[in-house]
């Protein structure tokens, strides 16, 4: 049996739906600053890939890592924590 480790899952929030089958996904975590001690929040947005087109803007998703899907997707969708509100 040939274990390969743990894939990297993170949680954020889809902030668009761009194209088919794809979202941008994005991630945000608090960091002490080295200097002043306080936390600042830092996002940084992945592309992912949404097989069926069910989650919407506003949705809080888990996303995985994958192998490369196209030449920017390298996550996919994997749950869906919470509906977005909406409009």
């Amino acid at each position: 049996m040939n274990d390969r480790g743990r894939k990297q899952i993170l949680m954020g929030k889809v902030i668009r739906n761009s194209g088919s089958k794809t979202v941008i996904v994005e991630v945000s975590r608090k960091v002490k600053h080295p200097v002043y001690k306080k936390y600042v929040i830092k996002k940084k947005k992945f592309v992912a890939h949404d097989e069926k087109e069910q989650y919407g803007v506003g949705d809080k998703v888990n996303i995985i890592a994958s192998r490369p899907i196209s030449k920017t997707k390298r996550w996919r969708v994997t749950e869906l924590l919470e509906k977005g509100k909406t409009q």
